[in-house]
């Protein structure tokens, strides 16, 4: 069972870097704490959707941004869709790219929403990344027997 412990030590040490450097918020630890043993891919799953949804959308705001006359309400729209999505999943960071990038959008600010797309996206593949990291351990700790620790 050493190796469950150096896993779960992994886990938290993983996740608490996440929180101090603002990738994750309580929003996220609420997630978790809703995961119960009756459905434990509860949080995959949750997170999986914002996945498919965050790229559809990265994908739209990019085609809206590239139209000759730029529908800066659909823009909005799309960013408010994404703040959203991103907020309910605690990704802290892309929730707070998206609230300057609605600034942009008030103010009918091509460039700045063109420079923001490409803010939200790296902020995006940066949480993509450390969320993937983050469930993978999960399993990990699964597949050798162990529990995944609670946080509080």
């Amino acid at each position: 069972m050493e190796i469950v412990g150096k896993l779960q030590k992994q886990f938290i040490d993983f996740i608490t870097a996440l929180y101090h450097e603002g990738f994750l918020d309580d929003q996220f630890l609420q997630l978790k704490k809703l995961q119960v043993e009756s459905n434990p891919d509860f949080v995959f799953e949750v997170v999986t959707l914002f996945f498919e949804d965050s790229e559809k959308i990265i994908n739209n705001l990019a085609a809206t941004l590239q139209q000759q006359v730029v529908d800066f309400k659909q823009v909005d729209s799309h960013v408010h869709q994404f703040k959203g999505s991103s907020s309910s999943v605690g990704a802290q960071r892309v929730t707070n790219a998206c609230i300057a990038f609605r600034n942009f959008c008030e103010q009918k600010n091509l460039e700045g929403c063109v420079q923001c797309l490409q803010h939200v996206k790296h902020e995006y593949f940066l949480v993509k990344n450390k969320l993937e990291t983050l469930l993978r351990l999960e399993q990990q700790i699964l597949a050798a027997g162990g529990t995944i620790p609670v946080l509080s």
